[in-house]
């Protein structure tokens, strides 16, 4: 990963972002030596992949069982 100041950065961002989409590098932005961002290829997540806490979700009840008139009813 690349470490580039602030002040580097600013002026070249144009061909810092075209680095960074058609050759998937990475920069480390710098303000007086000090990290303080990262510059990375944008990663989509795949919509398919179910996210890791669902499998801890526990249903208890038939969710295709239609509901009585005493379901609806409020307190």
């Amino acid at each position: 990963m690349k470490a580039l100041n602030v002040h580097e950065t600013k002026t070249n961002l144009s061909s810092i972002l075209a680095q960074v989409e058609t050759h998937g590098e990475k920069f480390t932005i710098c303000r007086n030596g000090k990290p303080i961002a990262d510059l990375v290829p944008h990663q989509k997540k795949n919509r398919l992949e179910p996210h890791p806490l669902l499998s801890q979700v526990k249903v208890k009840c038939d969710l295709t069982e239609p509901l009585t008139q005493q379901d609806w009813e409020l307190d």
